[in-house]
C-alpha cells in the first residue's frame, strides 16, 4: 500500500511517464511522497504530471543529449535527484526476416541504447552512496517469443545492463535493478491482446490467471528504489503472474 512519507523529501526521474505502465509507477512514487519528473516525447505527460501534482519534462530520450537535458530539468525543479526509472520504450517489433534496418534501429536504440545514455547523464548526479536506478525489462527478454526478434534483444540488453552496471557502481553506494513486466494491460499491448495466438500463448498460461495494470509494476519498482531493498542490487525481477515459472495450459 501508498506510504506518503516512504520517498518523503527524494525526487524521482520517470521516463515514458505520460501513460502505461510508466504512469502507474509515477503515481505510485508520487503516493508515497516523492517529487517525480514525468518525462515523455507525447504531450499528454503534462496533463498527466498536472493530475499527479508533479513536474513535467517533454523529451525524445533517443535524441543527442537527452540524458543531460532531462538531468538538467530534475536538478532545476528539485534540486537533486535520488532515483532514476528508465522505463521508455516501444514496441512493433516483427520477426527478424520482417524487419527492415528503420524498424531495428528505432527500437534498439528506443529500447536499449538511450537507457545507456540517459542512466550515463544522471548517475553523476545521483547521491553516492544511496542513487537508485531501476530498469524496465520484460519476460520477452528473458525467454523466446515468435515474432519480436528487435525488442527481445533490446530488453534483454537492459537485463544485463542492469547486471553490468550493479558491478560498476556498487562500490559508489548506487544500487542497480530491474523489473520484467509479463502481460500488463496498456495501450502498447493493445494490439497483442487482440490477437488469438498471443492471447492463448502468452495469456491463457499465466498461474494467477489475469493480465497484470500498470500498479503490479510500480508496487515492485517502488519496492526495488526503497530501503527495504537496501542490499537488493543487479536483480532482474519478473513481475508477470509466474508466466516465467510455472506456464501451463488449462487442465
Amino acid at each position: 500500500m501508498p506510504d506518503p512519507t516512504r520517498f518523503a523529501g527524494q525526487t524521482v526521474i520517470v521516463t515514458g511517464a505520460a501513460r502505461g505502465i510508466g504512469e502507474g509507477i509515477a503515481t505510485r512514487f508520487a503516493a508515497d511522497g516523492a517529487k517525480v519528473l514525468l518525462v515523455d516525447l507525447i504531450p499528454e505527460v503534462e496533463e498527466t504530471a498536472a493530475r499527479l501534482g508533479q513536474k513535467a519534462f517533454t523529451c525524445d530520450v533517443t535524441a543527442r543529449g537527452a540524458g543531460e537535458a532531462i538531468a538538467k530539468a530534475a536538478l532545476a525543479a528539485f534540486g537533486r535527484i535520488d532515483v532514476l526509472v528508465n522505463n521508455a520504450g516501444i514496441g512493433g517489433s516483427k520477426k527478424l526476416l520482417d524487419s527492415d534496418d528503420d524498424l531495428i534501429e528505432r527500437i534498439i536504440d528506443t529500447d536499449l541504447s538511450a537507457v545507456l545514455r540517459v542512466t550515463r547523464a544522471v548517475v553523476p548526479h545521483l547521491p553516492q552512496p544511496g542513487g537508485r536506478i531501476v530498469n524496465i525489462s520484460s519476460t520477452f527478454g528473458l525467454t523466446g517469443y515468435p515474432g519480436t526478434t528487435a525488442y527481445a534483444v533490446a530488453k534483454a540488453g537492459i537485463a544485463q545492463f542492469t547486471r553490468q552496471l550493479s558491478g560498476e557502481l556498487g562500490p559508489s553506494g548506487i544500487r542497480v535493478n530491474a523489473v520484467a513486466p509479463g502481460v500488463i494491460q496498456t495501450p502498447m499491448t493493445m494490439a497483442h491482446r487482440e490477437n488469438p495466438f498471443y492471447m492463448r500463448v502468452v495469456v491463457d498460461p499465466i498461474p494467477l490467471e489475469r493480465m497484470g495494470e500498470p500498479a503490479d509494476i510500480a508496487g515492485p519498482v517502488a519496492f526495488l528504489a526503497s530501503e527495504d531493498a537496501a542490499f537488493v542490487t543487479g536483480v532482474v525481477l519478473p513481475v508477470d503472474g509466474g508466466y516465467l515459472a510455472a506456464r501451463h495450459g488449462k487442465l
